[in-house]
């Protein structure tokens, strides 16, 4: 991909992010069947966008398709159903969604050999995917379990799962909401894991990557060694002191 896309073209993760918040915006608001159903369908073309931009493997994508299908038929019978079983079920097809996308962007930002603008945006797609993914896990456990999620706060709603999701993903903690107990608790310990060594990673990326214009010619002048691009040491032709 050139790393002179325009940031709003198809080819760029640009819209992607403003999907992402879209999604997000849906969620904050759905406090009815039809709401929910509305932002399965909403991720699954957010997904199906994110597979394409990134050129998934043709195998991840048939594992999307199946996926979609199965979660159209749960979001449009989330619509007319009365069942918590089945409104789990809908928020475990959008936990899942949202980690196979990211699996696809980290494929193609792996594959990348320079820091750009569309590195960063899909790193920062990966991460906000992995919230997403993180706080509909937690509204499929809420719905499955006997117990209040969230204890003497009740299960809560959407918009506080996606609240609690990006205070433990980056690690805040401001401790108004807490699980209750397990397996509650484990995912929200894997979730801080999980962010923190993206960050570590992400970092890493750019760092080993990041080549500023002028920098190699700085640190290594004219007449003395420099590393390859394999890593190995080309030795550059010292001139001659002979007459």
């Amino acid at each position: 991909m050139s790393r002179r896309t325009p940031i709003w073209s198809k080819n760029s993760y640009g819209p992607l992010i403003l999907l992402i918040a879209g999604t997000y915006v849906i969620g904050t608001v759905a406090d009815h069947r039809w709401t929910v159903s509305l932002l399965l369908f909403a991720q699954i073309g957010t997904v199906w966008y994110a597979l394409r931009i990134s050129h998934a493997h043709p195998s991840l994508r048939v594992l999307a398709a199946m996926i979609f299908l199965l979660s159209l038929i749960a979001g449009g019978w989330n619509v007319f159903s009365h069942g918590t079983t089945l409104l789990g079920l809908v928020f475990f097809a959008g936990s899942v969604l949202y980690v196979v996308a990211p699996a696809s962007i980290l494929g193609d930002l792996g594959r990348r050999r320079h820091v750009d603008r569309e590195l960063m945006m899909g790193a920062l797609s990966t991460y906000l995917m992995l919230g997403m993914a993180f706080a509909f896990s937690y509204r499929c456990i809420a719905a499955f379990q006997p117990s209040p999620f969230f204890g003497d706060r009740g299960d809560g709603t959407l918009a506080d799962s996606l609240f609690y999701s990006f205070v433990t993903l980056t690690t805040t903690g401001y401790g108004d909401l807490v699980p209750a107990g397990n397996p509650g608790r484990t995912l929200a310990v894997l979730e801080a894991l999980l962010g923190q060594l993206f960050l570590v990673t992400a970092v890493a990326k750019v760092v080993n990557v990041w080549n500023p214009r002028g920098w190699r010619d700085k640190v290594h002048p004219p007449g003395m060694a420099s590393p390859a691009e394999d890593g190995t040491t080309v030795n550059a032709k010292l001139p001659s002191t002979e007459e």
